[in-house]
Order: structure tokens, then sequence, then C-alpha cells
């Protein structure tokens, strides 16, 4: 992945773990970008190039990930609404926009489910409704994650070359994601174990913010179908399908994908 053209800050959440990026700073609206799991904030690289001459961009380091490493006992993925509501402070945001990928969408609705004042809308790409995840899906998903992991347990290569060819669509998009996946420390695994506290733990209340559901077109079989089914639950969702993407859309159409989040934005001031 090739660094950003425009300026970025890095910055550290005092009291947390997290190490974030900013762009675009003292623009009036905020946009905050969470990545994929075994990634790191320059996933979205083309999303800072793209949208900070026009918003504030914030690419947080989930925890375990990229230089958020600084981590205390019982620090886990189920604190990472909380760093984000420290952030928010921290920049003097009061209501940001909230956008992640695979990961990145489940802890963007939990802070949803948490801090629901402080958002305009979110977008979840890749991802599925943390409050109402249906059981045999649930259980599929961990057993599909348990054997990715169990990869990364004999060989972090390994791993990297088998979760590129089911995370990108795009050749390219497939080597900057083997190259994240690289550097992601084995031992941040555990801090992926809260992951289960965040599911089906809480119901959805009625949102005062947009909400924006997307998948590539080429995403594993089910993608589309929970998509679909989760937009169908809620009449006042967008769904967008990116052709020519697999799970990873803001990577495999960057250009597609700023456009989308940038209209959705702007709808949502």
């Amino acid at each position: 992945m090739k660094e950003a053209s425009v300026r970025v800050v890095e910055k550290t959440a005092e009291g947390t773990p997290i190490v974030y990026y900013v762009s675009g700073e003292g623009n009036s609206e905020c946009v905050v970008f969470l990545h994929a799991a075994f990634a790191d904030h320059t996933q979205f690289n083309p999303q800072v190039d793209a949208l900070s001459e026009k918003y504030c961009v914030i690419v947080p380091d989930l925890i375990g990930h990229g230089r958020s490493q600084n981590v205390q006992k019982g620090d886990n993925i189920d604190k990472m609404a909380d760093y984000i509501k420290t952030i928010l402070d921290r920049e003097n945001v009061r209501k940001a926009h909230l956008a992640g990928v695979s990961l990145g969408a489940v802890v963007a609705q939990d802070f949803a489910n948490k801090y629901p004042e402080r958002l305009k809308s979110i977008a979840c790409f890749g991802g599925y409704d943390i409050n109402h995840f249906d059981a045999k899906e649930q259980k599929k998903n961990s057993k599909g994650q348990a054997g990715m992991m169990l990869k990364a347990l004999f060989s972090i290569k390994w791993f990297a070359e088998s979760n590129k060819k089911i995370s990108a669509y795009t050749e390219q998009a497939q080597q900057d994601f083997y190259e994240m996946n690289i550097r992601f420390p084995k031992k941040s695994f555990m801090f992926l174990g809260g992951l289960n506290k965040l599911v089906n733990k809480r119901r959805t209340a009625p949102r005062a913010y947009g909400l924006l559901i997307g998948c590539g077109e080429h995403d594993i079989a089910a993608a589309q179908p929970i998509s679909r089914r989760w937009h169908e639950s809620e009449p006042d969702s967008k769904l967008k399908i990116f052709e020519g993407a697999g799970h990873l859309v803001n990577m495999d159409v960057p250009d597609t994908f700023n456009e989308v989040i940038t209209q959705f934005i702007e709808e949502n001031k």
C-alpha cells in the first residue's frame, strides 16, 4: 500500500493503547474509518487522499493492530468503542460519521449501541447486524475464523497468503492486504477474543442517524443475503453492492467507494 500523499498527523489517545492518524484537521465534518482484522490504518490511504481536503479524516489502528500495541491488562476489542469516544473527545468532535469494513463494521455498530448521540451516520461494509446475528451464521463464522487463526499460528505468511485471496478481489488489493497481514503480531490474536461480547447483546434502538450497508459482489456467498436481510429489517437504511469488489470494498474499488461514502456523508450532515 503506497503512503498517503496528504499530510497525516500521528496521535495517541491518552489513557488508551490506541494510536490514530488525522488529516484534514479543521474541516467541519468528521469521518472515522475503521479497518478490517489483521490490517491497519493504511487500509484507508485511498480515502485519506481523496476525502481529507473536504473532511476531517481519522483512521485509528484498532487494538493489537498497527501501532496500537501498548496494551494493559484487560484491554480488548470490546473496549474499542470507548477508545473511539476518547479520540472524538480529544479532537473536539461532537458528532462523527463512522465507516467500518469487516471487523471495523462490528466496532462501528458497537459504538452506535453505546454512543448513538455522537453519530451522524454509520456505514458498514462486509459486515452483519451484530444485534440480530443468526446463531447458525455466527457458529459458521466462528469456525471459519478459528481455521484462519490456526494457519496463522503455524505461519503468518501462510495465513496472509490464504487471507488475501478470500478478502480482496483485485491483484493490487490482494498484495496490499497481504503486506498488512504479515505485519500482524501473533500475540494480538488474544485481543480479538472479546468479539463475542459485542454480538446479540443489545436491541437496536431507533436510529437518529443514517445507516449504509454494503458488500462486494465477489464477497463470500453469504455476504449479499446477509446484507439484504439487514437492509430489509431497517427500511430507512441504504444498501450498496459494489461491482468488481470482494470483501475489502474500499481497497478493491476505491474510486467507487469514495463516491459512495462522500454522497452518504453529504446526505447526513
